[in-house]
């Protein structure tokens, strides 16, 4: 084998390895990742409203996550109403032209949210100022919040991990972003799943469920 051939390969292993020691450490938090979707499962039942937010790419996944529960892709699943507070791109720039940048999504929660709602914030680096206010306010006003974070090496926010706002942290163990970002995809991919779960047992939630 040449020198090229086994570098490319050293490099090929190298970023497969990243990608599965990721992967392991997610399916070691599943009793974490299915508290969450059981404690987000009871709050639709009891009626809830889901508002997603994140900066950069996690705005993306905010955006993305709120459609998967609103508009179901799997035929004959229930819609669950979804909000993603970066989608207003006017109200979003004018918070941070007002230089209140770290008020954008806590101002929105503030506003829209009602205390049984769901809040779940999205920092790849762990550390975004926005997001951690936006889940401290979800959670003086009551709502479950939810947290998908990155490793909390990177940046000079606060650690959203040690919070006391956030009810349900679900880390993606890598330092690599690229990787963060594919787990957090499986991740909200499994919340949607799950919560569905819950929901089509209603013995696990509580008398009434909504349909």
């Amino acid at each position: 084998m040449s020198t090229t051939a086994s570098l490319d390969r050293a490099a090929v292993d190298a970023a497969f390895e990243r990608r599965v020691a990721a992967g392991t450490a997610l399916a070691d938090d599943a009793d974490a990742v299915a508290a969450a979707c059981h404690a987000m499962a009871v709050r639709f039942h009891r009626g809830a409203r889901l508002l997603v937010f994140g900066n950069g790419a996690a705005a993306t996944d905010a955006a993305h996550l709120a459609v998967e529960f609103i508009h179901p892709v799997i035929v004959g699943k229930r819609a669950l109403p979804a909000l993603s507070l970066t989608n207003d791109a006017a109200l979003f720039s004018g918070l941070a032209a007002a230089g209140a940048y770290t008020d954008t999504f806590a101002a929105q929660v503030r506003l829209l949210a009602r205390p049984e709602d769901i809040a779940l914030g999205i920092s790849a680096s762990g550390r975004c100022a926005n997001v951690a206010a936006g889940l401290v306010a979800a959670d003086e006003l009551g709502l479950l919040t939810v947290a998908l974070l990155g490793d909390g090496t990177v940046g000079d926010g606060p650690d959203i991990a040690a919070s006391q706002a956030v009810a349900h942290v679900i880390q993606a163990h890598s330092s690599d972003p690229r990787v963060v970002k594919e787990v957090h995809v499986t991740v909200y991919h499994v919340l949607w799943e799950l919560v569905h779960v819950f929901l089509e047992q209603p013995g696990l939630l509580g008398p009434e469920v909504i349909r």
